[in-house]
């Protein structure tokens, strides 16, 4: 599993490095000091996960990430590195397509288990995490256009805003792993959302999911 590790700070990206480099299944394909730098990496190296500090020089981490979204040759996925979770640059680099977030001051084993979730695609990462965010933020002025999603996809996005996987999802209802993919692909086109994280934020923002209402589903 390879990772990019882009970041302004050189101790910060040469500590990151070397945790991430300890862990047998990952590897560290390169590096970016700015947001500049990063979709011309990303379509050099083709890493798995691109792990993106937001506050950086020339483009920070928020119009980086927009610019690997807008790319169809880019495929990497995008694991936003922060100081505080309640950054709103948090908040807008999700919004912009970020995969997920983790504090800089994890433990390395919560930092590459990050990755690896991230890289699976198949969860939402730190869900509670994400809720908070949003309650923080609240309702945006220009709320989106609700989709009509069916009885069963709403159920689905419900489940994954929980943070559960589509095999605990496909478990919970009783259905084939199959059949929850079709379903999450289709909540995805709906909600005009490229991954899990930007799907439950937009379900946030209409009222599909109210934050604190069914957490333990």
């Amino acid at each position: 599993m390879t990772v990019l590790i882009a970041d302004d700070e050189e101790l910060t990206r040469a500590g990151l490095r070397v945790l991430l480099s300890a862990q047998p299944d990952l590897s560290v394909v390169g590096e970016a000091a700015t947001g500049a730098e990063v979709l011309p990496l990303v379509r050099q190296l083709r890493p798995d996960v691109v792990l993106m500090d937001v506050r950086m020089p020339e483009l920070d981490g928020i119009e980086a990430t927009r610019r690997l979204r807008a790319d169809p040759a880019t495929r990497s996925k995008v694991l936003v590195i922060t100081t505080f979770e309640s950054d709103d640059h948090v908040y807008d680099a999700l919004r912009a397509g970020a995969d997920g977030f983790v504090l800089k001051r994890s433990p390395t084993r919560q930092l590459a288990h990050a990755v690896r979730l991230v890289a699976a695609g198949d969860c939402l990462l730190f869900p509670d995490a994400v809720r908070r965010l949003v309650s923080a933020r609240g309702r945006p002025d220009g709320v989106p256009v609700r989709p009509a999603l069916t009885e069963r996809e709403t159920e689905i996005l419900r489940l994954m805003a929980a943070g559960l996987s589509n095999g605990q999802i496909a478990e919970r209802l009783t259905v084939s792993l199959e059949t929850v993919k079709t379903h999450v692909s289709n909540v995805l086109t709906k909600l005009s959302a490229q991954n899990r994280t930007q799907a439950v934020i937009h379900a946030y923002e209409t009222g599909i999911v109210v934050p604190g209402v069914g957490r333990n589903v």
